[in-house]
């Protein structure tokens, strides 16, 4: 039978019945197909999980290794490190009697026992010393003093 034009008004009854039913049963099919592939996916998650990996965020060849305190599950944030004092008066603190570049600056203080999880903590000290402009005095190109 040669297929109609002019849209659904040009069918008859039977074949939009047809129509539907097929539809129907296509949707069937892949629902069935769909819980398949949901429970494959599930059995992965589990293996993923058993072997300490997270399912929810980005795969990485090497496994994350979380820094003490930190907490790792999805979903929660992670826990900053607590310092007794902030970082503009641990840099004064370090600084003091010393002129210093920035890189250094970040070295010593993390040396002195300040905690950062920042990936550029360089930048964050470059940042602090020129923000606090009455402890710190710019003596250079990147060389600082404490005042």
């Amino acid at each position: 039978m040669a297929k109609k034009t002019g849209g659904l008004t040009a069918l008859t009854t039977a074949e939009i019945h047809r129509e539907l039913r097929n539809r129907a049963l296509k949707a069937k099919g892949l629902s069935r197909k769909r819980d398949a592939l949901l429970a494959k996916v599930a059995q992965i998650d589990a293996l993923i999980r058993e072997y300490g990996g997270s399912v929810n965020g980005p795969s990485f060849a090497t496994p994350y290794v979380p820094k003490s305190g930190e907490v790792t599950a999805r979903g929660t944030p992670r826990k900053r490190p607590v310092n007794q004092a902030g970082l503009a008066e641990s840099l004064h603190k370090v600084m003091k009697g010393k002129t210093m570049g920035v890189t250094e600056v970040a070295k010593a203080v993390v040396d002195s026992g300040y905690m950062t999880t920042a990936a550029n903590f360089r930048t964050i000290v470059n940042q602090c010393l020129t923000k606090h402009r009455k402890m710190f005095k710019k003596l250079g190109r990147g060389k600082y003093t404490a005042i």
